[in-house]
């Protein structure tokens, strides 16, 4: 009996001794990586000097009425030198004679069509590979077809982020507003990773990049052997490229408001769990320090609401000091997110923070973990 009175006096310790490690690991992050985004000042102007020519590389498939509306208006960029090259991967719709038409108006577009093979299935890796193989430039800038540009400067800013001898410029894509906790969770989501993939960068240990806004040069996708370490798992041709040919040196950031590059967020559920089991199956292949790196950032998050609730709950006596815990983390937040949450557009999401931080911990974790049995999937 007393070995039992003994247990049930240390357990309430014990978990208070996990929830302030918990606390402090999410202070490191927020204090040592995310305050490098919230501090970084933006570049306001560009020069001239950055006007080398310019590759841009979109693939598609089936996506006849996206083109239509978003392809001009990357083909309409202010800038005086570049080429758009659009793969056109096996679409089954109208794309083909869409491009044909644009192609007549626009003599800076490429375009680059897939047959279906009966016996050889590929994926979008294969697609952006003869994508950059047919550019005619060093400097290739990377898109989807279901994206568009915040602004004609969009180009003028991806190169000025080459000027220095860069190999990888990190862009900034962020899904469009609209109603409902899906659209927020999606925002926040989309908000959260930038963060994180943006700041880490600017640390030097840049882990990912986002196809929908990037770019790198033609001899490093080469050099690197293109997607050959990694071209067995379908998806990953931009996380993936990036967490293997980054180095401290050779990849900096673009997240001028003018270089942002839009997207359309899935509107159920479903749409978006397909999409995000697409995308997970790629981190599994990062590099094992990148891997150790986000699991720590995840699981203390995850674990610290876990261990907040099961104090309240079981020792409900401790709550001063699990809401203080709480709070100071809060207030940390506050600070640091919405310098960031300007830079990237969804400060209005900052007075769902505290929803939506939960939500979002918990969602990733939970389909992280059912992530481990799930079977890779196709792009489109």
């Amino acid at each position: 009996m007393d070995v039992f009175n003994q247990i049930d006096s240390l357990l309430p310790l014990l978990l208070l001794g996990i929830f302030g490690l918990l606390l402090l690991i999410q202070l490191y992050f927020l204090l040592f990586v995310y305050r490098k985004l919230a501090a970084y000042k933006v570049p306001s102007e560009t020069t001239n000097a950055a006007e080398l020519p310019l590759s841009v590389v979109i693939c598609a498939r089936n996506e006849e009425e996206n083109l239509r509306q978003n392809l001009p208006k990357v083909l309409n960029q202010d800038y005086p030198q570049f080429e758009v090259i659009l793969v056109n991967d096996f679409s089954e719709d109208e794309s083909k004679w869409l491009l044909k038409d644009l192609a007549t108006q626009y003599p800076n577009l490429k375009v680059v069509e897939i047959a279906e093979h009966v016996r050889l299935k590929h994926g979008k890796k294969f697609a952006v590979t003869l994508g950059i193989k047919g550019a005619r430039y060093e400097h290739i800038v990377f898109t989807d077809a279901d994206c568009v540009p915040e602004s004609d400067q969009w180009l003028r800013h991806m190169a000025q982020a080459f000027t220095g001898g860069e190999e990888i410029v990190l862009g900034y894509s962020p899904y469009a507003k609209g109603r409902g906790i899906l659209n927020a969770l999606i925002r926040f989501e989309t908000f959260h990773t930038a963060m994180s993939y943006l700041a880490y960068a600017l640390k030097g240990k840049a882990y990912m990049g986002v196809g929908r806004n990037m770019a790198y040069t033609k001899s490093l996708f080469f050099r690197g052997k293109g997607f050959a370490a990694h071209m067995h798992i379908p998806s990953g041709d931009d996380d993936l490229f990036v967490n293997q040919n980054a180095t401290p040196h050779n990849t900096v950031i673009c997240i001028h408001p003018e270089a942002h590059v839009w997207s359309a967020p899935k509107t159920t559920f479903a749409a978006y769990y397909r999409q995000k089991t697409r995308h997970a199956g790629a981190s599994k292949a990062y590099k094992p320090t990148h891997r150790r790196m986000l699991a720590t950032q995840l699981t203390s998050a995850f674990l610290f609401y876990a261990t907040a609730i099961a104090l309240l709950l079981a020792f409900p006596k401790y709550w001063p000091i699990v809401l203080g815990g709480y709070l100071l983390r809060l207030l940390l937040q506050l600070l640091i997110y919405f310098p960031v949450m300007r830079k990237l557009q969804v400060k209005g999401l900052i007075w769902a923070l505290p929803l939506l931080d939960f939500c979002y911990y918990m969602y990733i974790c939970i389909n992280g973990f059912f992530a481990l049995f799930r079977k890779e999937v196709r792009w489109k």
